[in-house]
């Protein structure tokens, strides 16, 4: 049984207190008040009132910490310490459309020892307030689902693996490029999903559920804490030309490592082609 460390709690109290509201707004979710701020993409009240729930129960727990926030943007701390970077809500689109498939994702990111900016991510945390299913992990401390252990899948043929990946939509995204990855991967796969929430597309690649994922044209708030989960629980994490960062936004390839393998050279073949 996993023992939840003080940082950890401290995340989880956060996303469940956020998500109690969202999941009460979701119940009511014809009568949310939503504004437009760009093509297709959507901020509704509830996101807004989970951003600063968020904000809040985190700020209250570590006065000094910066943030990365989906909507206020960036909060300078200290820059000696750590900063969360916070999805109030990944999955809008499906929230708004009464889809009960969207998370809270929360992760700590600690600055390079230099100076230099930011490295790596130490703790994450994705919470589904529908299903109340926490999704964690912790930098070698094993990534976990609730207090049951993770580990990714152990198929290595890609015709057993079910695969997840993000569709491009109106003014998100390449077309052209996401029709010659699915063109190349599709045939050879035992299926392929599309779910609307990348932060959790991660977790369930973690738990095993999806064999891998392919996305481009991310944020950090979206990956971040999915990429140590998925890490922590044996798989791997890069971009499209294969190197592995601490956070993927703009590309990210997660699997374990022999789908990994086999994944990305056809992901290569097909941008070549």
């Amino acid at each position: 049984m996993a023992v939840l460390s003080g940082l950890i709690r401290v995340m989880e109290k956060a996303a469940r207190k956020a998500g109690g509201r969202l999941r009460r707004d979701f119940g009511e979710v014809e009568h949310l008040q939503v504004s437009r701020k760009g093509p297709a993409d959507f901020v509704s009240k509830a996101d807004r009132i989970s951003e600063r729930t968020l904000y809040d129960e985190l700020l209250a727990a570590r006065p000094d910490w910066g943030f990365v926030l989906e909507e206020a943007g960036t909060i300078e701390g200290d820059p000696t310490k750590p900063r969360w970077i916070v999805d109030p809500l990944d999955g809008t689109s499906n929230f708004l459309h009464g889809i009960p498939h969207f998370a809270i994702s929360i992760a700590a990111q600690e600055p390079k020892l230099d100076g230099s900016g930011w490295g790596e991510v130490t703790a994450g945390v994705v919470y589904n307030p529908v299903t109340d299913e926490t999704f964690w992990a912790e930098k070698a401390r094993g990534a976990w689902l609730h207090d049951g252990r993770l580990r990714v899948s152990a198929r290595g043929r890609l015709s057993d693996a079910l695969i997840a990946t993000g569709i491009p939509f109106q003014g998100h995204g390449d077309f052209g490029e996401w029709t010659k990855i699915f063109s190349s991967i599709g045939p050879q796969v035992a299926g392929i999903r599309r779910n609307g929430a990348a932060s959790l597309d991660m977790a369930w690649v973690a738990a095993g559920r999806f064999d891998g994922f392919w996305e481009s044209g991310l944020n950090d708030w979206d990956t971040a804490a999915g990429c140590l989960i998925v890490r922590e629980a044996g798989g791997f994490v890069s971009d499209f030309r294969g190197r592995s960062l601490p956070i993927h936004s703009g590309q990210v390839l997660a699997a374990n490592d022999t789908l990994h393998s086999k994944l990305h050279k056809l992901l290569v073949g097909a941008l070549k082609a």
